[in-house]
């Protein structure tokens, strides 16, 4: 077969590159293809064809690079026959070989930068991030799918738009692929408190601080854990707050443009605060710290020192782990789990905070643990409404599907909700009267300043409202224990 191409390019070793080259392409062609024709999607197919495929192409010219290389160093020492490629273009094999680089390279070039685009496109994917480490992310890329931003893409929030921040991502991104193949990684994943992007930058983008809206309703509906499941209701109007005019109250307050609140945390997860500043428009601050946390000066040098912004409520946007009674109550409220199994919510809650140690396990268990208690306690009910356990078992496993991950030590536990002043400190870790000022003052834990109760009705009564505003009401008589003990004491995560 006549050669068109100088004798130094017909060596092993560059032929050997460029059938690894040439394969990798076709195998990246024929993916490429087959995904768009079945119209599915997978994060493993995406992973090899954008960018395991493109990195092992370029392996393969760059072998043949090599190759050639060594080839011309051995004809210059005559080592080899054959001529030196010479750009004389009365020479047809070096017209050859220049227009085959030229349009070679073009093409190299061409699909080089679709290769590129498709693989960063691909890396900025909800799939990549959530699908690639499945074990690793699960417990994240599941809370996010039922979470309100489940349409946002994750880059959105974790890198937002520039250069600078996608680099860094890409850095620490580096740092997990070493983490998860060396298994290296903290169960549960750490999350990334320090390192996020400030808030102005990718919440404020779509909530924008100046239009909040200043009040909004909130019904809520509870459910004993008694034999009735006995339902408790309120409604409570949000004192939200918002306003360009810099308005004196609601919950947003804390983000005025009129005011900075800044606080010193002495720990990782910002739950233990005792020392916060507030400076007002008139460039007056006040400080308060903590009569209860006791830390010394050099505690809060060595503390974080942030202004308040959305994160620092909102803590859990986007990857919620909930408590079970929050997501009992909310089935049953949606009549998911059927309020009219006697002790519904108390066997579901403890069947849902049981110890398991793997999700298949944990499934099983509640399943065997329910259907041999009322098989054994409610036979009637069990006769009566078989249908209604099964479906009601089958919402318990749910519940714990989307926010129990055994095998990554993954539940409500070690994610507190700030947002949430029941089973965490929440508003309490400055709201609790008892961060004083030197002036006095303190920061108030009255519940009206960020909410008005104009609608309860406790267990067993009639509803009452008014709209000027109702004490609330405990559910189980307790007395004034629940004024001054925090709700977490008992309905949150207890000490071990």
């Amino acid at each position: 077969m006549k050669r068109k191409l100088p004798a130094v390019f017909y060596n092993t070793t560059s032929m050997i590159g460029v059938t690894i080259a040439f394969t990798s392409l076709a195998m990246i062609a024929f993916l490429f293809i087959l995904t768009a024709l079945s119209g599915s999607s997978n994060p493993y197919m995406g992973l090899i064809t954008f960018i395991a495929l493109p990195g092992l192409m370029l392996f393969g010219f760059f072998i043949a690079l090599v190759g050639l290389r060594r080839a011309v160093k051995r004809a210059r020492r005559g080592e080899e026959a054959g001529k030196l490629p010479v750009l004389d273009f009365n020479n047809s094999k070096t017209r050859y070989a220049f227009t085959s680089f030229l349009i070679g390279g073009l093409a190299l070039m061409a699909i080089s930068g679709f290769g590129t685009f498709q693989a960063y496109e691909y890396t900025e994917s909800v799939e990549f991030c959530g699908k690639v480490c499945h074990n690793v992310m699960k417990p994240e890329y599941t809370a996010y799918l039922n979470s309100p931003h489940a349409r946002v893409p994750c880059v959105q929030c974790h890198i937002g738009s520039g250069a600078e921040w996608w680099v860094r991502s890409k850095v620490s991104g580096s740092y997990q692929v070493y983490s998860v193949l060396f298994n290296k990684y903290h169960r549960p994943v750490e999350t990334p408190i320090k390192n996020l992007r400030p808030a102005a930058e990718t919440c404020e983008q779509c909530h924008w601080p100046k239009h909040f809206y200043a009040q909004k309703l909130k019904d809520r509906s509870y459910f004993l854990s008694d034999e009735k499941n006995t339902p408790f209701q309120l409604s409570m109007l949000m004192k939200i707050g918002g306003s360009e005019l810099g308005a004196t109250e609601g919950i947003h307050a804390h983000m005025y443009l009129d005011r900075k609140v800044t606080y010193i945390s002495i720990d990782r997860q910002r739950q233990i605060i005792p020392y916060v500043e507030m400076k007002d428009q008139q460039g007056k601050v006040t400080t308060y710290r903590s009569t209860e946390i006791k830390a010394t000066d050099q505690d809060l040098r060595n503390g974080e020192r942030r202004m308040v912004d959305c994160i620092d409520c909102h803590n859990r946007p986007s990857h919620q782990y909930r408590h079970p009674e929050i997501s009992v109550n909310q089935a049953m409220t949606r009549n998911l789990i059927n309020t009219q199994l006697p002790e519904i919510k108390m066997k579901s809650v403890e069947v849902l905070e049981g110890l398991y140690k793997t999700e298949p396990e944990a499934l099983a268990k509640i399943r065997e643990d329910l259907t041999a208690y009322y098989n054994k306690e409610h036979p009637a009910e069990v006769k009566s409404m078989g249908a209604q356990l099964e479906s009601t078992i089958r919402q318990v496993q749910q519940i714990y599907s989307t926010n129990y991950f055994p095998e990554m030590n993954v539940n409500w536990k070690e994610f507190p909700n700030n947002l949430d002043h029941m089973h965490s400190s929440g508003c309490f870790r400055c709201h609790d009267d008892k961060h004083v000022s030197p002036e006095g003052r303190v920061i108030s834990k009255n519940c009206n300043t960020c909410h008005t109760i104009l609608s309860i009705q406790p267990p067993g009564k009639t509803r009452t409202t008014d709209y000027k505003g109702l004490a609330f009401q405990h559910p189980v008589d307790i007395g004034d224990e629940w004024k001054t003990t925090p709700c977490k004491d008992c309905h949150g995560k207890q000490k071990e």
